[in-house]
């Protein structure tokens, strides 16, 4: 992930999906639920707004609480964005670790991988783009490591996999980083696109995925 000091277009979770439009002034207490809310509307307003533009009173208003309200659960935005950044790495992560574990063909394992990212993309593209756009640099050095060590996490479980076909003697390049990044990079482009290009008239989604997958796939792995 990259720091940058302009606003930066972040994204959403899946407590998304638990908040609707705006609500009206609530209550004290609802404790983890509250900050679900506050997670889930943030998300949006990063989207709508850009980090930048998104201010704690627009996130408390969205809500239904006010600022000193939200302050009880979040000392300021950038905490907020780190939060729900660690919430999707740990999702990935959790996904990808229980790949690792599996008994299985290398090249599935990969592949089963990146369908998973793929899949994590389409359904939460808040969250997805959030992960891989550049960090503000108001986020304290600190949680910039937390989340840095996260990602890497995530990236080491991916290419220990694509390893794993390096080592069955089935990778056409002995750079297993170089051949990890083409894979991760090909899915990437092609979820980033179809997010942020919602209006082209795009293939059938399934198609296209695995068109793009066989594509890559037959370019860096010999077939047994």
């Amino acid at each position: 992930m990259r720091r940058q000091g302009q606003g930066v277009r972040v994204s959403s979770i899946e407590l998304a999906a638990r908040v609707g439009q705006k609500s009206q002034r609530k209550a004290k207490g609802h404790g983890h639920l509250r900050r679900a809310e506050i997670l889930a509307a943030a998300e949006r307003i990063f989207v709508e707004c850009g980090y930048e533009g998104a201010t704690i009173r627009r996130i408390a208003d969205e809500v239904g609480v006010s600022s000193t309200a939200l302050y009880m659960h979040f000392r300021d935005k950038s905490e907020i964005l780190v939060e729900i950044c660690s919430e999707t790495f740990a999702r990935m992560i959790a996904a990808n670790t229980e790949l690792a574990a599996r008994d299985m063909d290398p090249e599935e394992r990969v592949r089963a991988m990146l369908e998973a990212y793929v899949h994590f993309g389409f359904e939460f593209p808040n969250a997805y783009q959030l992960v891989f756009c550049p960090i503000p640099a108001d986020v304290p050095d600190d949680k910039m490591a937390t989340l840095s060590e996260l990602g890497r996490q995530c990236y080491d479980l991916f290419s220990g996999a694509v390893a794993q076909i390096r080592d069955a003697g089935r990778l056409r390049t002995a750079d297993v980083d170089a051949a990890a990044q083409v894979l991760w990079a090909a899915p990437h482009g092609l979820v980033s696109l179809m997010i942020s290009r919602s209006t082209f008239d795009w293939a059938e989604r399934d198609d296209l995925v695995r068109l793009m997958l066989d594509a890559v796939f037959s370019g860096l792995v010999e077939r047994t």
